[in-house]
């Protein structure tokens, strides 16, 4: 059998490696945990429906892992990112979620977490060249 590395964009292949790799954990968490993966969107939208931000998220095993928060700059600072965050740790903490886990750079958002909660558990210098890469996480 002659086996190649393919540099592509295909969803079932994508797929496929997700499966794989959630099924290989499976074995390895006990078994109350199985089964607790589910995908969190929370957008915020205008009367027309047109989104202005967001959080995108996911629940896997006893945590919630938040992905992306995002919140356009002309409505920045109206308490939008707050009510974003804790919608989510409301959310995790009806899915009995132990932590939640997030990252981000240091021109972001950093001030903001920790504000909220969340400590810094990690860092990656020369992000970019001249920025952090900060990982965060808030027990529940």
């Amino acid at each position: 059998m002659g086996l190649k590395i393919m540099k592509e964009l295909d969803r079932e292949a994508k797929q496929y490696v997700d499966d794989s790799l959630y099924n290989y954990n499976l074995k390895h968490f006990p078994k109350d945990l199985g089964n607790r993966y589910e995908d969190i969107g929370l957008f915020i939208k205008d009367d027309k429906g047109i989104v202005h931000g967001g959080l995108i998220a996911s629940i896997c095993w006893n945590w919630l892992e938040i992905y992306h928060l995002i919140v356009d700059e002309d409505i920045r600072a109206q308490g939008y990112g707050t009510k974003l965050l804790l919608k989510a740790e409301k959310i995790a903490l009806e899915k009995q979620c132990d932590f939640i886990k997030l990252d981000t750079l240091s021109f972001q958002a950093l001030g903001f977490y920790e504000k909220h909660g969340y400590t810094v558990f990690g860092t990656l210098d020369n992000v970019g060249r001249d920025h952090k890469h900060y990982y965060l996480k808030k027990d529940l």
